[in-house]
């Protein structure tokens, strides 16, 4: 794939929307069935279901669990957003790490 192609493939609203949603206010009770409901879709293969629960409960474990899932379907940018959303910043940095050292050795062979 040539620069100018790739260039065109960025979106437009650029890779990574870190801000969630307004908080909506969940007792405890209320949160611990979304969070179940959320893990039951995940296990069901119904990522994206799931991952509009945990976003909505701020369910850290869940958050880190679709991102390995982008990971492991190789969407790293998603994983990113998951990691950073989490927070799960040894998760975060050691995929920045990896994607960067991807990004340097284009540049050498571009170089």
């Amino acid at each position: 794939m040539n620069k100018e192609k790739a260039l065109e493939l960025i979106p437009t609203d650029g890779f990574i929307k870190v801000a969630t949603e307004k908080k909506v206010p969940l007792d405890s009770r209320d949160r611990s069935a979304l969070i179940r409901k959320g893990n039951e879709m995940f296990n069901r293969g119904e990522i994206e279901l799931a991952k509009r629960i945990f976003l909505t409960t701020s369910y850290s474990d869940g958050l880190i669990r679709i991102g390995r899932y982008y990971e492991q379907q190789n969407r790293h940018i998603d994983a990113l957003r998951m990691y950073w959303i989490a927070p799960a910043p040894e998760k975060r940095d050691a995929l920045i790490e990896t994607m960067s050292s991807i990004v340097r050795k284009w540049l050498k062979e571009e170089g």
